[in-house]
């Protein structure tokens, strides 16, 4: 049954199709995985093995009937803040304890119909509002390449899931850089579609309506692509979903890509601090590239001087005062409390600091259309650093400089608020072994283009992440 799960995703399709292995049999295995290896991680939440084999023995069914499908009996998971109709769905809150999803979030109800055998749900941070992954209610979720570090968050749980084996395919949700800050520190693929690519309507409420996408995280580029092909589908139910001719151009995925004109930003051209290995192993990827044929030019993009994310953080302060704070001042639940602090935050906040969050993001948005009329795409970080210890919710310092709690994530919220495309692929290792993440990015409906280079990336480094991470024990005292 161990073989199962180190298999890759095209082996196991052979396999099922092959009928050398049933659908039930996979579930079988990985019903045994996540048992032996979840508990030191804590990334699967709401696990039931009957549900899994109830959605196992229904895929074989659909086999013998002669169906065929490339996601037909393979394990995946959602973010505790989608809905897998008729289970419990928490959002990381204590607030929603008791609650059970009245139907399937649209990426969800894709991959069910698809035939995807869905393990549970993934631990996130309270409200998906954290970039780590704790809570009051679920505990905390471990790295499994380092048990005593973090994962990163909001997506920390799908993250170390994927990593570890726990399912092929993870769903997440990126609203700030939540799926791409976790795949950077876990070694696997994390993508950021175009906002509105992948529906995401209905649910629990978006602190900040419209700026939050559902994303994909896997061990191999592959993987996401398959995904996304499945995923990317117009639906009248999301404003934000573009014509239907815009998915199809997206959903071509190049298997060569003509020479680019890339960017490399090593600081996103806003001077912050990067942690040295960090930077020398984007830089060496970014020399690979240019070596493969690829017009590779060091590059910033012209940002508004008051960029910050301190200046974007009132849009999501506000949202979640709009949203909770009536039940927060009723002291409804117990809440995480960095979660309590953003929203009295957002209680106290006068209306123009959000009106001027609004504005610049306008003008980020002009700034990043402006620069990609000169280059096809873009090179940064992920993260300036790779995973902390647990307890912190961030680096206290990096490359040697005191850093606010935030700054471990500079690299990732700009893309949220100008809606473009971003995919994290793991590009190396730290000294202490530890994965570091480079980001590709792109104009909006350029997700084929970035995935291209993302693939390109993957075949070029030296260490291969497609294999799983087993957790080894946790240290001592």
């Amino acid at each position: 049954m161990a073989e199962i799960v180190e298999l890759n995703l095209g082996q196991l399709r052979t396999d099922l199709d092959a009928k050398k292995v049933s659908c039930l049999d996979v579930a079988a295995a990985f019903v045994a995985h996540v048992q032996r290896v979840n508990p030191s991680l804590n990334a699967l939440i709401h696990f039931d093995p009957d549900f899994v084999f109830d959605q196992a023995r229904e895929a074989d069914r659909r086999r013998a009937s002669g169906e065929r499908g490339p996601w037909l009996g393979v394990p995946v998971t959602a973010k505790d803040n989608l809905w897998l109709g008729g289970r419990p769905a928490t959002n990381g809150s204590a607030l929603f304890r008791d609650f059970v999803a009245p139907e399937n979030a649209i990426s969800v109800a894709r991959l069910r119909q698809a035939g995807a055998v869905f393990l549970g749900s993934t631990n996130c941070s309270e409200f998906a509002c954290k970039g780590v992954t704790t809570n009051p209610l679920h505990g905390t979720t471990s790295n499994p390449w380092d048990l005593d570090r973090t994962p990163g968050g909001s997506s920390g749980g799908a993250a170390a899931a994927t990593a570890a084996g726990l399912g092929y395919l993870a769903l997440a949700t990126d609203a700030g850089g939540s799926t791409r800050r976790p795949a950077a520190h876990t070694g696997v693929v994390g993508m950021k579609p175009t906002s509105g690519f992948v529906p995401h309507a209905g649910g629990f409420a978006e602190p900040v309506y419209g700026h939050s996408v559902v994303g994909q995280m896997g061990r191999c580029v592959s993987d996401i692509a398959d995904a996304f092909a499945l995923l990317a589908r117009p639906d009248k139910s999301d404003p934000q979903s573009p014509p239907g001719g815009c998915f199809r151009q997206a959903q071509a995925i190049p298997e060569a890509l003509d020479p680019l004109r890339i960017a490399y930003s090593p600081r996103l051209g806003m001077g912050v601090p990067v942690d040295r290995e960090v930077s020398a192993c984007v830089r060496r990827t970014a020399q690979s590239l240019e070596s493969a044929g690829f017009i590779v030019e060091q590059a910033d993009p012209e940002w508004p001087s008051e960029v910050s994310e301190e200046a974007l953080m009132p849009l999501q302060w506000s949202g979640l005062a709009a949203i909770y704070g009536e039940r927060w001042r009723q002291k409804m639940w117990e809440a995480d409390p960095d979660i309590a602090v953003q929203i009295e935050r957002g209680l106290e906040l006068p209306g123009w600091r959000v009106a001027a969050a609004l504005e610049l993001r306008k003008q980020l948005y002009a700034a990043l259309s402006r620069f990609f009329e000169r280059y096809d795409l873009l090179l940064t970080p992920t993260t300036p650093v790779t995973a902390w210890d647990h307890g912190l919710p961030g680096p206290p310092e990096i490359d040697g400089t005191p850093v606010s709690a935030r700054a471990h994530a500079v690299f990732t919220p700009i893309f949220n608020h100008c809606y473009v495309p971003a995919c994290s692929v793991p590009c190396g290792l730290d000294s202490r072994s530890l994965p570091i993440g480079i980001q590709i990015v792109g104009p909006m409906f350029a997700d084929a283009r970035v995935l291209g280079l993302a693939a390109v990336v993957e075949r070029s480094r030296v260490l291969d992440f497609s294999c799983i991470r087993v957790p080894a024990p946790k240290t001592e005292g």
